[in-house]
């Protein structure tokens, strides 16, 4: 069923899809560096960035690896939960950089202190490279936060293509127990690479991400004939040692069959699940919200909510 967007977006959405018919029409060849380069422009769209009393550029190194990291805390003398954030962006585009608003936002309203990760991207660094950072920093994120305070709470966040790589780390603690999560963070995820979901077609055009875009992201992140289906969280193994999740879905996604199906079969293995679905909202819709102000409050106030109890 497709899904009906809000009148906010009417405009925003007129004007992305003139330019996609356009590039279609021009047979626009995209690039790795044009993608990139068009996420960033919703930069624009997210001009409040709040204080905070902590930021801070720092690197982990394990094992010659090097991931660049943001880290940021409301009170850095306070001991607060950790959530270590993974960025959207199909997993060849976004950034620290491009995060550092929502981060902020989580930091305060989940008065939590936020490790914002910049991961590899492909098609540069092609699957499992970006997982891999991501996991080296929730193994070992303590070496991070000298002269942070923090407790041993650790949940991880992230939006799109940052939230398969939330999923794929939660299925991986299920064998891996030097991987600890005691929440997971899920904004419209991406759980399902085979895309086979009725979504995918209803919702694959109009609403910003398109399902060819998608393709062609999950394209350029396997490059080796990996088996789609076992790399995606949604047919991997889901039992009530999962971590308690708050899971976000918008109605006008071509991702959102993916993220329902999830959240139910958390709830029915036994996981603690809290899920909310903005019906008329579309993904990526944080990277907006100077459009959609009243929303992306909500949002903030259900990561606080889930992040306090």
């Amino acid at each position: 069923m497709r899904g009906k967007v809000s009148p906010k977006l009417n405009e925003f959405l007129a004007l992305v899809n003139e330019q996609i018919a356009l590039a279609k029409q021009e047979n626009v060849i995209f690039s790795p560096q044009m993608v990139r380069e068009n996420l960033d422009k919703l930069a624009a769209f997210t001009s409040v960035s709040p204080e905070i009393a902590f930021v801070e550029q720092r690197e982990l190194v394990i094992d010659k690896q090097t991931v660049s990291t943001r880290i940021y805390s409301p009170a850095p003398n306070e001991k607060l939960p950790v959530l270590i954030y993974f960025h959207g962006g199909g997993h060849m585009c976004g950034s620290a950089k491009l995060y550092d608003p929502m981060c902020r936002k989580m930091a305060i309203a989940g008065q939590c202190v936020v490790i914002n990760v910049d991961y590899r991207l492909a098609p540069e660094f092609p699957y499992p490279a970006g997982l891999t950072d991501c996991k080296t920093v929730l193994r070992h994120y303590q070496q991070l936060l000298t002269n942070v305070s923090y407790n041993h709470q650790v949940f991880i966040g992230g939006d799109s293509a940052g939230g398969a790589i939330c999923t794929s780390l939660a299925m991986q603690s299920l064998s891996d127990d030097t991987l600890k999560i005691d929440g997971q963070i899920l904004i419209y995820p991406s759980v399902d690479y085979t895309m086979s979901r009725e979504s995918v077609q209803s919702n694959g055009s109009g609403f910003l991400l398109e399902s060819t875009k998608v393709a062609w992201y999950f394209d350029h992140y396997f490059q080796n004939n990996e088996n789609r289906e076992l790399a995606s969280p949604l047919y991997g193994p889901i039992n009530d040692k999962l971590p308690q999740t708050l899971v976000i879905t918008v109605g006008c996604d071509p991702l959102r069959d993916e993220g329902n199906e999830y959240a139910n079969a958390l709830m029915l293995a036994g996981v603690k699940v809290v899920h909310h679905q903005f019906d008329d909202m579309i993904h990526a819709f944080m990277n907006i919200e100077d459009l959609v102000p009243e929303e992306c409050q909500h949002l903030y106030q259900l990561i606080g909510t889930f992040m306090r109890s």
